[in-house]
Protein backbone atom coordinates (compact mmCIF):
# COMPACT_ATOMS: atom_id res chain seq x y z
CA UNK A 1 0.00 0.00 0.00
CA UNK A 2 1.29 3.31 -1.44
CA UNK A 3 1.81 6.35 1.68
CA UNK A 4 0.36 9.36 1.31
CA UNK A 5 3.93 11.38 1.23
CA UNK A 6 6.48 11.75 -1.00
CA UNK A 7 9.35 9.64 -2.46
CA UNK A 8 12.06 11.84 -3.98
CA UNK A 9 14.04 10.27 -7.16
CA UNK A 10 17.58 11.67 -7.51
CA UNK A 11 19.28 10.20 -10.54
CA UNK A 12 22.76 9.95 -10.21
CA UNK A 13 25.53 8.92 -12.85
CA UNK A 14 29.08 10.52 -11.77
CA UNK A 15 31.13 10.32 -8.92
CA UNK A 16 32.37 14.26 -10.40
CA UNK A 17 29.05 15.33 -8.62
CA UNK A 18 29.49 13.62 -4.96
CA UNK A 19 29.35 17.26 -3.01
CA UNK A 20 26.66 18.04 -5.22
CA UNK A 21 24.58 14.95 -4.58
CA UNK A 22 25.54 15.31 -1.10
CA UNK A 23 23.93 18.52 -1.04
CA UNK A 24 20.92 17.06 -2.71
CA UNK A 25 20.07 14.95 -0.55
CA UNK A 26 20.89 17.48 2.52
CA UNK A 27 17.97 19.44 0.64
CA UNK A 28 15.58 16.67 0.47
CA UNK A 29 15.72 16.03 4.46
CA UNK A 30 15.57 19.39 5.39
CA UNK A 31 12.31 19.62 3.71
CA UNK A 32 9.29 21.38 6.12
CA UNK A 33 7.01 18.89 4.72
CA UNK A 34 9.28 15.51 5.49
CA UNK A 35 9.70 12.99 2.53
CA UNK A 36 8.91 9.69 2.90
CA UNK A 37 12.32 8.79 1.40
CA UNK A 38 14.51 9.51 -0.74
CA UNK A 39 15.74 7.48 -3.59
CA UNK A 40 19.07 7.46 -5.40
CA UNK A 41 19.43 5.45 -8.48
CA UNK A 42 22.92 4.93 -9.83
CA UNK A 43 22.79 4.54 -13.75
CA UNK A 44 25.36 2.18 -14.51
CA UNK A 45 28.20 2.91 -12.20
CA UNK A 46 29.07 0.13 -9.89
CA UNK A 47 31.76 2.31 -8.05
CA UNK A 48 29.60 5.25 -7.31
CA UNK A 49 26.85 2.30 -6.18
CA UNK A 50 28.93 1.16 -3.68
CA UNK A 51 30.51 4.71 -2.09
CA UNK A 52 26.52 5.69 -2.08
CA UNK A 53 25.85 2.42 -0.58
CA UNK A 54 28.47 2.98 2.31
CA UNK A 55 27.41 6.58 2.69
CA UNK A 56 24.16 6.25 3.24
CA UNK A 57 24.02 2.77 5.16
CA UNK A 58 22.95 4.08 8.67
CA UNK A 59 19.99 6.10 6.51
CA UNK A 60 18.17 2.63 5.00
CA UNK A 61 14.87 1.56 5.98
CA UNK A 62 16.15 -1.84 8.03
CA UNK A 63 15.58 -1.80 11.44
CA UNK A 64 13.84 1.62 10.83
CA UNK A 65 16.48 3.34 11.81
CA UNK A 66 16.27 6.66 10.19
CA UNK A 67 14.28 9.66 11.19
CA UNK A 68 11.61 10.59 9.88
CA UNK A 69 12.34 12.28 6.51
CA UNK A 70 15.85 11.01 6.10
CA UNK A 71 15.98 7.67 5.00
CA UNK A 72 17.66 6.73 1.69
CA UNK A 73 17.52 4.15 -0.16
CA UNK A 74 20.46 3.58 -3.08
CA UNK A 75 19.74 1.57 -6.18
CA UNK A 76 21.16 0.88 -9.15
CA UNK A 77 19.28 1.97 -12.68
CA UNK A 78 17.18 -1.35 -13.38
CA UNK A 79 17.04 -0.46 -17.13
CA UNK A 80 18.80 0.55 -19.46
CA UNK A 81 21.75 3.39 -19.55
CA UNK A 82 19.99 6.77 -19.71
CA UNK A 83 18.01 9.40 -17.30
CA UNK A 84 14.66 7.65 -18.41
CA UNK A 85 15.07 4.11 -17.12
CA UNK A 86 16.77 5.46 -14.08
CA UNK A 87 14.23 7.58 -13.23
CA UNK A 88 11.44 4.67 -13.89
CA UNK A 89 13.47 2.56 -11.93
CA UNK A 90 13.12 5.02 -8.71
CA UNK A 91 9.15 5.25 -9.94
CA UNK A 92 8.87 1.06 -9.49
CA UNK A 93 10.49 1.14 -6.00
CA UNK A 94 8.73 4.16 -4.64
CA UNK A 95 6.47 4.01 -2.06
CA UNK A 96 4.84 7.06 -1.85
CA UNK A 97 1.79 8.06 -2.77
CA UNK A 98 3.59 10.81 -4.72
CA UNK A 99 7.32 11.11 -6.77
CA UNK A 100 8.86 13.92 -7.04
CA UNK A 101 12.28 14.01 -8.87
CA UNK A 102 15.11 16.50 -8.15
CA UNK A 103 18.33 17.02 -10.22
CA UNK A 104 21.74 15.34 -8.58
CA UNK A 105 22.97 19.01 -9.12
CA UNK A 106 20.61 20.82 -7.43
CA UNK A 107 19.33 21.60 -4.20
CA UNK A 108 15.64 22.23 -3.39
CA UNK A 109 14.50 24.90 -0.95
CA UNK A 110 12.64 24.12 2.26
CA UNK A 111 8.96 24.29 1.28
CA UNK A 112 9.75 22.54 -2.27
CA UNK A 113 7.41 19.47 -1.21
CA UNK A 114 4.95 21.66 0.94
CA UNK A 115 4.09 23.91 -2.33
CA UNK A 116 4.11 20.51 -4.21
CA UNK A 117 1.47 18.80 -1.64
CA UNK A 118 -0.83 21.95 -1.89
CA UNK A 119 -1.62 21.41 -5.62
CA UNK A 120 -2.39 17.54 -4.92
CA UNK A 121 -5.41 18.38 -2.85
CA UNK A 122 -7.24 18.74 -6.34
CA UNK A 123 -7.70 15.24 -7.23
CA UNK A 124 -7.66 15.75 -10.84
CA UNK A 125 -4.06 17.19 -10.60
CA UNK A 126 -1.68 14.55 -11.94
CA UNK A 127 1.64 16.77 -11.87
CA UNK A 128 2.76 19.54 -10.53
CA UNK A 129 6.41 21.32 -11.32
CA UNK A 130 7.83 23.90 -10.09
CA UNK A 131 10.86 26.97 -10.80
CA UNK A 132 14.39 26.22 -11.27
CA UNK A 133 16.97 29.20 -10.60
CA UNK A 134 20.24 29.21 -12.10
CA UNK A 135 23.35 29.30 -9.37
CA UNK A 136 25.54 30.09 -12.03
CA UNK A 137 29.32 28.88 -11.11
CA UNK A 138 31.07 32.52 -12.25
CA UNK A 139 28.51 33.85 -10.01
CA UNK A 140 26.14 35.74 -12.29
CA UNK A 141 24.51 34.97 -15.62
CA UNK A 142 26.78 35.69 -18.94
CA UNK A 143 25.61 38.98 -20.43
CA UNK A 144 24.95 37.14 -23.89
CA UNK A 145 22.64 34.31 -22.39
CA UNK A 146 19.17 35.10 -23.20
CA UNK A 147 16.83 34.18 -20.11
CA UNK A 148 14.63 32.77 -23.09
CA UNK A 149 17.39 29.82 -23.30
CA UNK A 150 17.22 29.06 -19.85
CA UNK A 151 16.03 25.94 -20.85
CA UNK A 152 19.61 25.06 -22.15
CA UNK A 153 20.85 25.09 -18.72
CA UNK A 154 17.75 23.15 -17.19
CA UNK A 155 16.26 26.34 -15.66
CA UNK A 156 12.89 27.93 -15.90
CA UNK A 157 13.22 30.62 -18.71
CA UNK A 158 11.40 33.44 -19.55
CA UNK A 159 7.78 32.77 -21.12
CA UNK A 160 6.88 30.41 -18.86
CA UNK A 161 3.66 31.64 -17.14
CA UNK A 162 4.36 32.81 -13.77
CA UNK A 163 2.73 31.79 -10.50
CA UNK A 164 0.56 28.30 -9.92
CA UNK A 165 -0.65 27.71 -13.30
CA UNK A 166 -2.08 25.13 -15.75
CA UNK A 167 0.51 23.71 -18.79
CA UNK A 168 1.44 21.52 -21.54
CA UNK A 169 4.28 19.71 -19.26
CA UNK A 170 5.81 20.18 -16.22
CA UNK A 171 10.15 20.31 -16.58
CA UNK A 172 11.63 17.02 -15.14
CA UNK A 173 14.43 18.13 -13.40
CA UNK A 174 12.04 19.86 -10.76
CA UNK A 175 8.69 18.01 -10.90
CA UNK A 176 5.98 15.44 -9.33
CA UNK A 177 3.62 13.41 -9.96
CA UNK A 178 0.84 11.12 -8.41
CA UNK A 179 2.51 7.31 -8.62
CA UNK A 180 -0.73 6.53 -10.30
CA UNK A 181 0.20 8.53 -13.22
CA UNK A 182 2.70 5.80 -13.99
CA UNK A 183 -0.16 3.37 -14.00
CA UNK A 184 -2.46 4.91 -16.66
CA UNK A 185 0.75 6.25 -18.98
CA UNK A 186 3.49 4.16 -18.58
CA UNK A 187 6.95 5.68 -17.56
CA UNK A 188 9.30 7.69 -18.95
CA UNK A 189 10.68 6.97 -22.86
CA UNK A 190 13.74 5.20 -23.08
CA UNK A 191 16.00 6.56 -26.21
CA UNK A 192 14.96 10.76 -25.69
CA UNK A 193 16.35 11.76 -22.73
CA UNK A 194 19.87 12.24 -21.19
CA UNK A 195 22.84 9.31 -21.15
CA UNK A 196 25.39 10.53 -18.93
CA UNK A 197 27.34 12.96 -20.24
CA UNK A 198 26.92 11.96 -23.95
CA UNK A 199 24.78 14.23 -26.25
CA UNK A 200 22.64 16.48 -24.18
CA UNK A 201 18.97 15.12 -24.95
CA UNK A 202 16.14 16.23 -23.28
CA UNK A 203 12.52 15.99 -23.72
CA UNK A 204 11.35 12.76 -21.92
CA UNK A 205 8.93 14.45 -19.56
CA UNK A 206 7.38 16.45 -22.38
CA UNK A 207 6.28 13.42 -24.16
CA UNK A 208 5.33 11.44 -21.08
CA UNK A 209 2.85 14.78 -19.77
CA UNK A 210 1.71 14.28 -23.66
CA UNK A 211 0.83 10.81 -23.24
CA UNK A 212 -0.87 11.31 -19.79
CA UNK A 213 -3.11 13.69 -20.99
CA UNK A 214 -4.36 11.66 -23.66
CA UNK A 215 -4.62 8.29 -21.40
CA UNK A 216 -6.61 10.69 -18.29
CA UNK A 217 -8.51 13.50 -20.98
CA UNK A 218 -9.27 15.10 -17.21
CA UNK A 219 -5.72 15.30 -15.90
CA UNK A 220 -4.22 18.10 -14.76
CA UNK A 221 -1.34 19.15 -14.96
CA UNK A 222 0.50 22.49 -13.20
CA UNK A 223 3.61 24.50 -12.33
CA UNK A 224 3.78 26.18 -8.69
CA UNK A 225 6.33 28.81 -9.10
CA UNK A 226 6.81 28.51 -5.36
CA UNK A 227 8.50 25.43 -5.50
CA UNK A 228 11.81 26.10 -6.33
CA UNK A 229 15.18 24.65 -6.41
CA UNK A 230 18.38 26.18 -7.64
CA UNK A 231 20.32 24.12 -10.13
CA UNK A 232 24.38 24.63 -10.81
CA UNK A 233 25.63 25.57 -14.08
CA UNK A 234 29.04 24.69 -14.10
CA UNK A 235 31.54 27.12 -15.84
CA UNK A 236 31.42 24.97 -19.30
CA UNK A 237 27.85 24.66 -19.98
CA UNK A 238 28.10 28.60 -19.51
CA UNK A 239 30.14 28.89 -22.91
CA UNK A 240 28.61 30.09 -26.53
CA UNK A 241 29.98 26.09 -27.19
CA UNK A 242 27.62 24.24 -24.50
CA UNK A 243 24.87 26.96 -25.76
CA UNK A 244 24.84 25.80 -29.10
CA UNK A 245 25.18 21.95 -29.22
CA UNK A 246 22.37 22.09 -26.53
CA UNK A 247 19.96 23.84 -28.55
CA UNK A 248 21.00 21.45 -31.31
CA UNK A 249 20.24 18.57 -28.79
CA UNK A 250 16.78 20.24 -28.43
CA UNK A 251 15.88 19.95 -31.72
CA UNK A 252 16.85 15.65 -31.99
CA UNK A 253 14.63 15.72 -29.30
CA UNK A 254 11.38 17.72 -30.34
CA UNK A 255 11.56 15.01 -33.41
CA UNK A 256 11.21 12.32 -31.86
CA UNK A 257 8.58 13.37 -29.25
CA UNK A 258 6.67 14.67 -32.72
CA UNK A 259 7.02 11.27 -33.73
CA UNK A 260 5.54 9.72 -31.20
CA UNK A 261 2.77 12.00 -29.94
CA UNK A 262 2.06 13.75 -33.31
CA UNK A 263 3.78 17.17 -34.42
CA UNK A 264 -0.07 18.56 -33.27
CA UNK A 265 0.41 18.10 -29.72
CA UNK A 266 4.56 17.57 -29.69
CA UNK A 267 4.84 21.13 -30.72
CA UNK A 268 1.85 22.84 -29.46
CA UNK A 269 3.65 25.10 -26.86
CA UNK A 270 6.79 25.83 -29.17
CA UNK A 271 4.65 27.27 -31.32
CA UNK A 272 3.90 29.83 -28.67
CA UNK A 273 7.69 30.24 -27.59
CA UNK A 274 9.10 30.39 -31.04
CA UNK A 275 6.34 33.31 -32.46
CA UNK A 276 6.00 35.41 -29.98
CA UNK A 277 8.01 34.85 -26.92
CA UNK A 278 11.32 34.75 -29.08
CA UNK A 279 11.18 37.93 -31.33
CA UNK A 280 9.97 39.50 -28.42
CA UNK A 281 13.34 38.63 -26.69
CA UNK A 282 15.15 39.60 -29.59
CA UNK A 283 13.57 42.88 -30.00
CA UNK A 284 14.80 43.77 -25.96
CA UNK A 285 18.31 42.96 -26.70
CA UNK A 286 18.51 45.01 -30.00
CA UNK A 287 17.46 47.94 -28.31
CA UNK A 288 19.49 47.31 -25.17
CA UNK A 289 22.41 47.48 -27.73
CA UNK A 290 20.81 50.56 -29.07
CA UNK A 291 20.85 52.29 -25.70
CA UNK A 292 24.72 51.08 -24.84
CA UNK A 293 23.53 48.38 -22.47
CA UNK A 294 26.34 45.34 -22.31
CA UNK A 295 25.00 42.36 -23.56
CA UNK A 296 22.14 43.34 -25.97
CA UNK A 297 23.26 42.44 -29.06
CA UNK A 298 24.84 39.07 -27.20
CA UNK A 299 21.53 38.28 -26.31
CA UNK A 300 19.70 39.06 -29.41
CA UNK A 301 22.38 37.31 -31.97
CA UNK A 302 22.21 34.02 -29.12
CA UNK A 303 18.46 33.78 -29.72
CA UNK A 304 18.78 33.90 -33.08
CA UNK A 305 21.32 31.23 -33.42
CA UNK A 306 19.86 29.10 -30.79
CA UNK A 307 16.60 28.99 -33.28
CA UNK A 308 18.22 28.09 -36.30
CA UNK A 309 20.52 25.41 -34.73
CA UNK A 310 17.65 23.84 -32.86
CA UNK A 311 15.95 23.99 -35.96
CA UNK A 312 18.62 22.02 -37.73
CA UNK A 313 18.41 19.38 -35.05
CA UNK A 314 14.42 18.86 -35.64
CA UNK A 315 15.20 18.70 -39.40
CA UNK A 316 17.70 16.14 -39.04
CA UNK A 317 15.91 14.00 -36.16
CA UNK A 318 12.83 14.17 -38.19
CA UNK A 319 14.90 12.66 -41.40
CA UNK A 320 16.43 10.04 -38.74
CA UNK A 321 13.21 9.14 -37.38
CA UNK A 322 11.78 8.31 -40.26
CA UNK A 323 14.27 6.42 -42.03
CA UNK A 324 14.08 4.19 -38.14
CA UNK A 325 17.41 5.45 -36.83
CA UNK A 326 16.41 6.61 -33.61
CA UNK A 327 14.57 4.29 -31.29
CA UNK A 328 12.45 5.08 -28.37
CA UNK A 329 10.06 2.62 -25.81
CA UNK A 330 7.75 3.57 -23.26
CA UNK A 331 5.60 0.80 -21.38
CA UNK A 332 4.40 0.45 -17.92
CA UNK A 333 6.54 0.29 -14.84
CA UNK A 334 5.99 -2.54 -12.51
CA UNK A 335 6.38 -1.97 -8.76
CA UNK A 336 9.58 -3.33 -7.44
CA UNK A 337 9.41 -5.87 -4.19
CA UNK A 338 10.54 -3.75 -1.15
CA UNK A 339 13.85 -4.04 -0.15
CA UNK A 340 13.97 -3.67 3.45
CA UNK A 341 17.07 -1.33 3.55
CA UNK A 342 19.68 0.51 1.37
CA UNK A 343 21.11 -1.51 -1.24
CA UNK A 344 24.75 -0.84 -2.73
Amino acid sequence: MSDRRFSVVICVYTEDRWDDILAAVDSVRRQSLPALETLLVVDHNPPLLDRLGKEFKEYGAEGGSAPQGEEVRVLANAGPRGLSAGRNTGIAAARGEFVAFLDDDAVAERDWLRYFAEGYADHRVMAVGGRTMAAWASGRRPRWFPEEFDWVVGCTYRGLPPGKVRVRNVLGGNASFRRNAFDASGGFATGIGRDGDKRPLGCEETELCIRLARALPEAVLLIDDRAVIHHKVPAAREQFGYFRTRAYAEGLSKALVARSVGAAKGLESERRYTTRVLPAGVVRGLRDALLGRRGGAGRAGAIVAGVVVAACGYAVGSVRARRGGATFSSGPVTPLPSTGGTSG
